[in-house]
């Protein structure tokens, strides 16, 4: 009799793990995520806490690429979204002192909406604060 395995139940024997534990990856879904909020012309960075949308969403991308065929990459984005606001109390005279900020109330995997959300391959943290590093000034 010949048997044969799949990687995945392969994995299960040399790593001892349940082949669905192996590869979870969190889903897309709300988190409690600190932020950084600046502005040029206000001293000092204020940190808040929000929810935004992490986490990992399916892709397919296929081997053979067929001409005129679209491949895309779903990203864990906003579904619904409202806008908080907060007002620096150190701003300099005649500068806003109000910024506003996303609040996340529903996610899914979609198209990555630049408008709302940052696309790059990896970004800066969403707490660090951009005055307080040297060669930005």
């Amino acid at each position: 009799v010949l048997v044969t395995l799949s990687e995945a139940q392969l994995l299960i024997l040399i790593l001892g793990v349940p082949g669905s534990a192996a590869f979870q990856l969190p889903r897309c879904q709300l988190i409690n995520q600190t932020i950084s909020l600046e502005k040029r012309g206000c001293s000092r960075c204020h940190r808040v806490e929000t929810t935004i949308c992490s986490g990992h969403c399916t892709t397919k991308d296929p081997n053979r690429k067929i001409l005129f065929s679209k491949a895309y990459q779903h990203v864990c984005t906003y579904g619904e979204l409202y806008y908080k606001t907060f007002e620096f109390s150190d701003c300099l005279p005649g500068v806003d002192p109000v910024v506003t900020y996303p609040v996340a109330l529903r996610c899914h995997c979609g198209g990555c909406a630049m408008a709302t959300s940052d696309c790059t391959f990896e970004s800066l943290q969403p707490d660090i604060c951009i005055n307080y590093i040297p060669f930005y000034h």
